[in-house]
């Protein structure tokens, strides 16, 4: 009866609209220049040579798991801090963000040493047969990229934060610093020091080295809501560690599976010839700038809605799940009929053959429709639920449905009905109607309260 008094009780908004606009807007800043960014490093790296390019993008898919994996545990430990300040719990909101920052700083370490001890198993079973000099430009930058897998953890982790303190600000500043430097970096070391491979893989170190320490100096500044403690304490918190691997680890194994579905797809698409591969890349990079505002609303909606959550205030949680899947809908839809009028100008600067052209145009216009109309159901929408501590439930859909309709249904369309690379992309919408049709009913069915409320 308490808690049911509790829940009921009115409060005053948690987020204005213009706290609602200075969250929202650097994330978008921040995923644009993520994506771009990583679009001008792909052309400088292809300097160097189709073995360059076969090698960065091999050990990448590598790094994009690790990556995820982390990015996850922070997400997982940045609702936990937030919860907390809903609850208006200063000090253990402090608490959970240094043993988040502690947590993934030393599982990083694990891993990149791990990864060294494994360097021959990845060069010689994982990525397969490959040609001498793939294998050797392979090993150089798995050797200089794994040495940042700490510090990309760190600033993760950080950023994660500083998002659900409702300051994105810092998070988009270091960001344009980090890829600053490594756009930079590569302009010299690759074209004026013909470095080669190693010249791409130098400046992504130091720019994660420096992001890692920017974002752990801010967190050092006095008046906030979560802070780096100093002296720092090595100790782990087992109930709060826990808690945070709680919400963590099921994001984290769901964008592993994510992330090894789409490679299965990628082999898939190679056995269609040059021109489905070259549509299907050009197709990734684009479509990642038709997403990019939904995926700058998931954060946003971690934070908020975590917030909400730790105020034990039912009304907030639905009335900002409204509110934010309302702004990702306006703005996606926006950004989404900018990229199609725009989209011939796009494939004409990839200078593409006319059978590619073609291709790749009919997946962006696919994937871009449905954007605007789904994609914010089956990937915005779940992050609410995480952010209410339903993350077993997320996790169990989007597993089912990513190898069930996206990879089963990806083989079927594009080998038995003849649909080519085209039926990856089809595939891919009957996932987000089918996750999405379980993530509406479980926000409206109110199954996300059992978790949400149940340790307040």
């Amino acid at each position: 009866m308490q808690r049911q008094a509790v829940l009921s009780q009115p409060r005053a908004r948690l987020f204005d609209n213009v706290a609602l606009f200075r969250l929202i807007l650097p994330l978008i800043v921040e995923q644009f220049l993520t994506i771009a960014v990583g679009m001008v490093d792909s052309v400088m790296v292809s300097s160097v040579g189709e073995a360059a390019v076969s090698a960065v993008s091999l050990v990448d898919t590598v790094n994009v798991l690790i990556v995820n994996l982390f990015a996850a545990l922070a997400t997982g430990g940045a609702v936990v801090a937030g919860q907390y300040l809903g609850r208006q719990d200063g000090e253990r909101a402090d608490k959970a963000g240094n043993q988040l920052l502690l947590f993934t700083g030393a599982s990083a370490v694990v891993v990149m040493i791990l990864v060294y001890l494994c360097r021959n198993l990845l060069l010689d079973v994982v990525f397969g047969h490959l040609e001498p000099d793939v294998r050797a430009y392979c090993s150089t930058y798995l050797m200089i990229v794994s040495a940042s897998i700490p510090f990309v953890a760190l600033y993760n982790s950080g950023a994660a934060l500083f998002r659900v303190m409702g300051n994105s600000n810092v998070s988009m500043i270091v960001s344009v610093v980090m890829n600053t430097v490594n756009i930079a970096g590569n302009a010299l070391l690759i074209y004026r020091l013909r470095m080669g491979v190693a010249g791409a893989a130098i400046p992504t170190l130091l720019s994660r080295i420096l992001a890692a320490v920017l974002i752990l100096a801010f967190l050092r500044r006095p008046a906030q809501q979560i802070r780096l403690r100093i002296p720092f304490d090595f100790r782990f918190d087992r109930d709060m560690v826990m808690r945070i691997l709680r919400l963590g680890v099921p994001s984290g194994l769901e964008n592993s599976m994510f992330q090894l579905g789409k490679i299965v797809l990628l082999s898939l698409v190679a056995t269609f010839g040059t021109a489905s591969i070259a549509a299907n890349a050009v197709g990734n990079s684009v479509c990642s700038f038709q997403s990019l505002a939904g995926m700058a609303m998931s954060m946003a909606m971690v934070a908020v809605i975590s917030r909400c959550v730790g105020a034990g205030d039912e009304e907030q949680v639905r009335y900002y799940i409204r509110k934010l899947m309302v702004i990702c809908y306006a703005v996606m839809l926006a950004s989404n009929i900018l990229i199609l009028i725009t989209l011939p100008l796009i494939l004409q600067a990839y200078h593409l053959s006319s059978e590619t052209m073609e291709m790749a145009r009919q997946v962006l216009l696919l994937h871009g429709s449905f954007c605007c109309l789904i994609w914010p159901l089956s990937f915005t929408l779940p992050n609410a639920l995480r952010a209410a501590n339903d993350v077993r439930f997320s996790m169990i859909v989007s597993i089912i449905s990513m190898w069930l309709f996206r990879v089963l249904c990806g083989f079927v369309f594009a080998t038995s009905l003849g649909m080519g690379m085209f039926g990856t992309w089809a595939a891919m919408i009957v996932d987000w109607v089918f996750r999405s049709a379980f993530f509406v009913h479980r926000i409206r069915t109110g199954g996300w309260k059992r978790t949400a409320f149940e340790r307040l």
